[in-house]
């Protein structure tokens, strides 16, 4: 059969990211004591149990949120619910019950989804005394856990597997361990011919990075709102298009670090920046309605530091100059959009309105055509006549304080398919000495490279080595 899917509900800041980030063994879910933290669905696979399941995160449910998500918030946590085979209902058991509580017991008890009552936060012994107030809810299977302390985690771990099995789910096959603490996030995993390609989509507040999630998912995956902000967490999506299997990567919006206002801004920022760092390829979303920001600039220029394949979606074309001719108001958009991301040159632009629906499908076009020039690079004796020919042309001059010049000895490629799927090629200059790179002239050497291959989207990494001088 399917996977089970075992979805996490009860109201806000009872500790249901703290719980879902145990058992899946990752620190994916934002932790903090503010509630409503988790507006959107977040899933992964469940690590602490003998048998296969889909563990979802939902956000709070039944109490009103400062910021207008509360309806949003609860349609996401009903589609998790209709969509679970199993369901934790999670309580505070340090807290008294709320109506809240009895509301949302009330709610499950009309569906035929089997419950798991969990009582979080019972740190000692002592908060396990509360158990009578909680019978009220009338759910007769329960655990006491602590999410902090990772206390009741191995008997959550045994009542699972007894309904996973009755489900019909799968053996895993690694050893589960649910003792464990959680890691946090690796920046990259190891590849195989079957791994999905991971995009990482983009940008800052409002551009309509969830809006575009939802649009090539055609379906309401994500919250999207006009306030900037809404998404929190880097939510990871399966998706295949074509024979293609995907990661869609649904990141905060990156403000400046100066107008980040709460410690939650701060951590979604954190999450974005890993989400680059850990992605195959950076899908950049600018709002065309606004033009490119200096934020979006900074928010390149990480691209270009990670060394990232790039592709700039720009979003909203239905709001700019729509009087104008369509092929003038394309133009205008590409020269823009270059003009002001330069130091993205590499990276292919796309035009689309994820509100409309408009131009997906070139998203994916451009997406085969940068995996496939990932492989498009010169062979060693190529490249090496390549670059002498080029220092030829335009030597590079003397260097102000070491008074010397550069002097390429080898070039070759290096590459590592190990951990990305859209691999990027290093190419490794041995030289006399690297301090006497600069940037201008390593910039002209990429450009030379450039224009010998077709590496649409992918940059162009220089890694010069000096000569090792061996004395007596």
């Amino acid at each position: 059969m399917s996977v089970p899917t075992v979805a996490i509900v009860g109201r806000p800041n009872v500790g249901k990211s703290a719980i879902f980030n145990r058992m899946v063994g990752r620190r994916i879910a934002i932790v903090h004591d503010q509630p409503g933290v988790t507006r959107d669905r977040l899933s992964a696979p469940c690590r602490i149990t003998d048998y296969e399941a889909l563990l979802v995160d939902t956000g709070g449910i039944g109490s009103t949120l400062d910021d207008g998500f509360a309806a949003q918030v609860a349609r996401e946590a009903d589609i998790a619910l209709n969509a679970a085979d199993l369901i934790m209902f999670v309580c505070d058991c340090r807290d008294h019950l709320t109506p809240i509580d009895k509301n949302i017991a009330t709610m499950l008890h009309k569906s035929d989804i089997p419950v798991l009552l969990v009582l979080n936060k019972a740190d000692t012994d002592k908060q396990e005394l509360n158990l009578g107030e909680f019978t009220e809810l009338g759910f007769t299977d329960y655990v006491f856990t602590s999410a902090a302390h990772g206390r009741g985690f191995h008997e959550l771990a045994i009542k699972l597997n007894r309904r996973l099995k009755e489900l019909g789910a799968s053996p895993m096959q690694a050893e589960a361990d649910p003792t464990a603490t959680p890691e946090e996030e690796p920046d990259c995993e190891e590849v195989t011919a079957d791994s999905p390609i991971r995009m990482a989509i983009v940008g800052r507040p409002n551009a309509g990075k969830s809006s575009l999630v939802n649009a090539i998912l055609q379906d309401k995956r994500t919250i999207v709102s006009d306030v900037a902000g809404t998404t929190r967490d880097a939510i990871d999506i399966p998706y295949t298009h074509g024979d293609k299997n995907f990661v869609l990567i649904d990141t905060a919006g990156m403000r400046p670090r100066s107008k980040r206002d709460t410690s939650v801004e701060v951590f979604s920022a954190m999450r974005s920046e890993k989400a680059i760092r850990r992605s195959d390829i950076c899908l950049l979303v600018i709002d065309l309605s606004v033009g490119v920001t200096q934020q979006d600039r900074r928010i390149g220029s990480i691209i270009a530091q990670e060394c990232k394949p790039c592709i700039v979606v720009v979003n909203k074309f239905d709001l700019y100059c729509p009087d104008a001719p369509l092929s003038a108001r394309k133009e205008a958009a590409k020269e823009h959009v270059k003009e002001n991301l330069f130091f993205l040159d590499y990276a292919p632009v796309v035009i689309v309105s994820a509100k409309e629906g408009r131009g997906l499908e070139h998203i994916f076009k451009a997406l085969a055509r940068v995996q496939k020039c990932s492989l498009n690079m010169p062979g060693t004796g190529e490249l090496n006549r390549l670059l002498q020919r080029a220092m030829e042309v335009n030597p590079p001059g003397q260097h102000r304080t070491l008074k010397k010049r550069l002097k390429l000895f080898y070039a070759t490629t290096a590459v590592n398919e190990k951990y990305t799927t859209i691999p990027v090629p290093t190419y490794v200059l041995f030289v006399n000495d690297k301090r006497l790179l600069a940037d201008s002239y390593a910039q002209f050497l990429r450009n030379t490279i450039r224009s010998r291959i077709n590496a649409e989207g992918i940059p162009i990494v220089l890694s010069p080595r000096s000569r090792v001088r061996h004395t007596d």
